[in-house]
């Protein structure tokens, strides 16, 4: 079983937050020993998938990316955005107007920071993504502002079949 398989394994049926809905402060992919995930990411990929940190617009490796294939959560492996749906917003951060599957990302509002907006999680282990707007293009007409710290990308030629 390759480490994506026993980090799915790991995590399947285990909630993302505390029993408030909480997550900022708290290891959210759970199943997933903090330590083994502070050894396996970066500082930053930590802070923004387990801290729901926002990383710096214009600092990320996807923001400016235009490579043909899937981005998937840089924590589980899951896919979560295909190249073909993501746009230029102006932001900073990688954009996209949908996800690759339904299911594959779930919402839910955020209050922090004194505004509500609305959170995007991985569905697999229910790292922080990033938060999802009413601006976006058309069909969808939202646009999926996304960390790069929480993406890892894979060229359209090494996918093996749909996800």
């Amino acid at each position: 079983m390759n480490p994506f398989d026993q980090i799915r394994t790991a995590l399947r049926g285990r909630p993302a937050a505390d029993d408030a809905g909480s997550t900022v402060g708290h290891d959210m992919a759970v199943g997933a020993p903090a330590d083994d995930l502070r050894q396996r990411l970066t500082p930053i990929q930590y802070s923004v998938t387990q801290q729901a940190g926002t990383e710096r617009p214009f600092s990320g490796t996807y923001w400016n990316h235009h490579g043909d294939g899937l981005y998937r959560c840089v924590v589980c492996g899951e896919p979560l955005f295909d190249s073909t749906v993501k746009f230029e917003s102006g932001t900073g951060w990688p954009s996209f107007s949908d996800v690759v599957a339904n299911g594959h990302v779930t919402t839910k509002t955020d209050r922090a920071y004194g505004m509500t907006r609305t959170e995007a999680n991985c569905a697999n282990c229910g790292a922080h993504l990033g938060h999802v707007f009413n601006d976006g293009p058309r069909p969808t007409g939202l646009r999926y502002c996304i960390n790069s710290a929480a993406l890892d990308f894979a060229d359209r030629d090494e996918v093996d079949g749909p996800p």
